[in-house]
């Protein structure tokens, strides 16, 4: 698999409170930044992948709707989270 456990481990390492509490918001909205560019990139190449397309308009929705959940709760952790993973160019 292209994401090896030592990676997934900094990840949240690196987002997250640690690396051991991968259900932190900020931790599952990284890896799925993480697997978002990777999906687009292979969409890039094959672009007539209809199920992989289906998969990233998933991950796009879980990641929305976590980032939506961090901004009602925290909006500080929101912005934290945009800036390190350089989402959005205006942050609210």
């Amino acid at each position: 698999m292209y994401l090896s456990k030592e990676y997934k481990a900094e990840i949240f390492k690196t987002f997250a409170e640690s690396e051991t509490n991968t259900g932190s918001t900020e931790g599952q909205v990284a890896l799925f930044t993480h697997r978002i560019a990777h999906l687009t990139e292979h969409l890039k190449k094959n672009r007539k992948d209809f199920s992989t397309q289906l998969a990233l308009q998933k991950l796009v929705g879980k990641r929305r709707g976590l980032l939506a959940y961090l901004y009602k709760k925290d909006i500080e952790r929101y912005r934290a989270i945009i800036k390190a993973l350089k989402l959005r160019d205006i942050i609210k």
